[in-house]
Order: C-alpha cells, then sequence, then structure tokens
C-alpha cells in the first residue's frame, strides 16, 4: 500500500479584494477566505496551486506537512 503525499496548504488572506476584479473576489470565495488576516487549510492539488497562482497579491501560501 502506498503513503499518499499528505501535504497541505495553509492559504492566508493579506489584502482586501475592494477595487479589485470580480473573478478575484469570486477566487477568493471558492477558497473558502471571507475576511483579512482569515485563514484556511486546502489540500494540495494543481487547481487550487492555480487559483492561488491567479490571486498571489491577495494572498499568502504556506506548505504544511502532516
Amino acid at each position: 500500500m502506498s503513503i499518499k503525499n499528505c501535504t497541505k496548504l495553509k492559504i492566508t488572506q493579506i489584502k482586501s479584494p475592494i477595487g479589485y476584479r470580480q473573478k478575484a473576489k469570486k477566487t477568493l470565495e471558492a477558497l473558502g477566505l471571507k475576511r483579512m488576516h482569515h485563514t484556511v487549510i486546502q489540500s494540495d492539488n494543481p487547481a487550487i496551486r492555480g487559483m492561488i497562482k491567479s490571486i498571489s497579491h491577495l494572498v499568502k501560501a504556506e506548505e504544511v506537512r502532516k
């Protein structure tokens, strides 16, 4: 039985989406971020990485090993 990669991403909203496009606001919502300095833990996969890359100016992401 193989051990799956159990890497998670800790994503924190560091900037307000006010003044940014609606797409950026929807991406924050899709990640589960609701307010400034709110942190969520998401699984590490290409879809989540793409979302983070598209709004990298609004969030801070760190890898967390469990």
